[in-house]
Parts: structure tokens; C-alpha cells; sequence
């Protein structure tokens, strides 16, 4: 297996977000406006339901995005076939969907976990604003983590990738 360059993988990455980012414009823009009271209601009151609200309406669809893509025929979502990568596990086999899942869900830890602090920063919480910023602060040392991990060993593996037992390899060709 060729195990994919860090800058094959951030190009996909930014590929995916493309897609994610207009999934979010659909969301934020076309649901919320024809939505608007009762949305409103959802992310004024309370830091827990905004957080499951916005879980519903952003995280979950983008995690489902990158778990079934992944553990497809395909092995990767729509950025990472465009490169010619594809996501593994151990023995160069497709993902079942247990390890897309664990996979998933430590890529976007960092990003819940700095919503859970956001929210609460934004809405009345009784969470101290030090406990908060400490927790954001956690969350730029895992995504620093998350940039600086695969240049330190020859699979290029990240940490969810380590957990989960994954690589992320360039696609072979089909004649070969």
C-alpha cells in the first residue's frame, strides 16, 4: 500500500468542505429563513438544546457524510475519490461500518467539544468562562495534534486513525 501524501489528504479535505460548505449555506440560509420563529427559539434559550439543534442539523449529516462515504465501495468520500485516495483498514480492506464510525466520531470530536464551550460562552451556563476557554484551548491542542501526527510516522496515520485501525492510502490502479 502507498500510504497518502499529508497535502493529497488536505487537498481532500478541502474538496469535502466544498460540499460541506454548501450543505451549510442550504441549512443556514434556505431552512432557517423559511424557519425562522421556531429555529430562533432553538439556539436563544438553552446551550444544551442548541447544541443537540445544531448537532442535528450540521454535525450529524456531515459525520453520516464522511462514514458511509467512506466505508462504501468507494473507501472515501467525494474529495478523497478526486485525489485517488482511499480509506482502509489494517489489511488494505474497505472500512465496515463500526470502524467508519469510530473513525468519524474522533475526526469530529474536536469540533463538538468546541461547540459544547461555544455555546455555553454564548448562552447563560453554569460553566465559569475560564473552565471554558481552557476547553477551547484543549480543542486547538488536538487539532494542532491532528496537523503535526502524520508527518511523525511512515503510514502518515492521524490519532483517529491509530484508534480506528485506518489508513489512508493512493488508490491502485484496477489493471494492476
Amino acid at each position: 500500500m502507498s500510504y497518502a501524501p499529508f497535502k493529497m489528504r488536505v487537498f481532500a479535505l478541502l474538496l469535502d468542505y466544498l460540499l460541506i460548505l454548501s450543505y451549510g449555506i442550504f441549512v443556514v440560509g434556505s431552512v432557517s429563513f423559511l424557519f425562522r420563529q421556531p429555529l430562533n427559539f432553538l439556539f436563544s434559550n438553552s446551550p444544551v438544546t442548541a447544541q443537540i439543534t445544531g448537532f442535528v442539523m450540521m454535525t450529524a449529516p456531515v459525520s453520516l457524510y464522511f462514514i458511509l462515504s467512506e466505508c462504501s465501495k468507494w473507501k472515501g468520500t467525494w474529495g478523497k475519490r478526486k485525489m485517488s485516495l482511499q480509506v482502509v483498514d489494517d489489511q488494505g480492506d474497505r472500512l465496515g461500518l463500526s470502524r467508519s464510525l469510530i473513525r468519524t466520531a474522533i475526526k469530529f470530536l474536536p469540533w463538538e467539544v468546541a461547540h459544547f464551550a461555544i455555546w455555553r460562552l454564548m448562552l447563560p451556563t453554569s460553566y465559569s468562562e475560564k473552565t471554558l476557554y481552557i476547553v477551547l484551548n484543549t480543542v486547538n491542542v488536538a487539532i494542532l495534534l491532528y496537523l503535526i501526527v502524520p508527518f511523525t510516522n511512515k503510514k502518515r496515520r492521524n490519532i483517529y486513525d491509530w484508534l480506528a485501525r485506518t489508513a489512508v492510502v493512493e488508490k491502485e490502479d484496477e489493471a494492476s
